[in-house]
């Protein structure tokens, strides 16, 4: 395949790679840590990761969001926010769970209409609301997202070789690499520096704020469930998490600092139905990619014209929120409902999505991204050094130590 670009075109597109995904790597602490200017000034408004499943009872819906910062902040709410619906992408109704923290040891979270729950949320059985319909833990616990981040940083290497070697990139933005960089971009991304895969946060304990509710306060608009996670302040949203790695690996990936600075303090400022302008530019994330396996046009929902090859899936992903079956009690496959509705394939209509800490959400998702399968991208990592659980509340292991200030 030819190239449409000049030789200093390709070069350039090397030079942003190797920028750009190196500094969206260096920083990161989870998988949905931005580092946008507002995010640093207050790593309590951070927003680290995001699960939600179902309870294997069927009858309650499970979440949790953890913060970067090591305590919650006493001017910020903490909210996570249910649509429910008949139809994927839809939003019949909504219920939003806000949480605020006067100190410690008093904790308000409301749901508004269903419960409410106040006092100390630190206990090991959490704190239940006063219809028995909510129950909410915040505290320090061990976040179960793992990252190879050593290993993904080489494997982004070994791409942005090839390109500077003068391998073609196509009118979609999308570089066909040689058989031998596609082969060696596999075996650094399984491992670090040379030997068995790391966990770059191995260990790591930020606050986690965890929810249960009944299903039935969440579901009034449809068995279909979206959920996204935000903080905010008294005047605006300062963070906001969906999906793993949405917001962090696919905007602003060739562009500088200020523009990319720009481009993620306005995604965390709106909510994801209004997600459609940052399309153009999740595209060109997607591009980069497609292209990691040798192949390009073969990543999930790809159309066959060049202009339009990555738009179906970016705006799916513009729309950053979890769903969930509610209909479904197992839940071990991330992007279930995405997959057996947006993309057609029935045989993972049986489960319910989500995103539960047992899952290798990042693998999934990057195999999706690069050639549409789950399973064929893989740091070399395939679960956290503690094991949480999906059915004991309230399901992250506890820190192995108190922090310290």
């Amino acid at each position: 395949m030819s190239s449409p670009f000049p030789p200093r075109t390709r070069r350039r597109l090397a030079v942003a790679l190797s920028c750009a995904l190196a500094a969206a790597l260096l920083p990161a602490r989870a998988s949905d840590h931005l580092d946008s200017p507002t995010v640093i000034a207050d790593p309590r408004a951070d927003i680290g990761d995001l699960y939600a499943w179902m309870q294997p009872d069927g009858r309650h819906l499970n979440l949790a969001m953890t913060v970067v910062g090591h305590t919650f902040s006493d001017r910020l709410r903490y909210v996570f926010r249910i649509d429910s619906a008949h139809r994927f992408g839809g939003a019949q109704r909504s219920l939003a769970i806000v949480c605020r923290f006067a100190a410690a040891d008093r904790a308000e979270c409301v749901a508004d209409g269903v419960d409410a729950a106040r006092g100390d949320a630190r206990g090991e059985a959490g704190l239940w609301g006063d219809q028995h319909r909510l129950r909410v833990f915040a505290g320090l616990r061990d976040d179960p997202f793992f990252n190879n981040v050593r290993g993904t940083r080489a494997a982004y290497n070994v791409a942005d070789a090839a390109l500077r070697a003068g391998a073609p990139v196509d009118a979609a933005g999308c570089a066909s690499l040689p058989a031998a960089a596609v082969q060696a971009i596999g075996e650094q991304w399984r491992h670090t520096d040379g030997g068995p895969a790391r966990n770059f946060l191995a260990g790591w304990t930020p606050a986690a704020l965890v929810v249960q509710i009944d299903l039935k306060a969440v579901n009034r608009g449809g068995p279909l469930l979206a959920v996204w996670a935000a903080t905010e302040s008294g005047e605006r949203r300062i963070d906001r998490a969906g999906r793993v790695l949405t917001g962090n690996a696919l905007l602003g990936t060739l562009d500088g600092e200020d523009v990319s600075n720009r481009l993620k303090e306005r995604y965390n400022a709106i909510e994801p139905k209004d997600g459609a302008e940052f399309v153009p530019e999740i595209e060109k994330g997607l591009a980069l990619y497609d292209g990691f396996d040798g192949r390009c046009g073969n990543s999930l929902l790809a159309a066959p014209e060049p202009a339009r090859r990555y738009r179906a899936l970016a705006q799916l992903l513009a729309d950053d929120r979890l769903w969930i079956d509610s209909r479904r009690r197992r839940c071990e496959q991330p992007f279930a409902v995405e997959l057996a509705q947006a993309a057609g394939r029935r045989g993972y209509r049986r489960d319910c999505g989500g995103r539960t800490p047992l899952q290798t959400a990042i693998n999934v998702y990057r195999s999706l991204l690069v050639d549409a399968s789950t399973d064929r991208i893989s740091d070399g990592l395939l679960r956290d050094e503690k094991t949480p659980s999906v059915s004991e509340f309230p399901f992250l292991v506890p820190a192995e130590k108190e922090y310290s200030p």
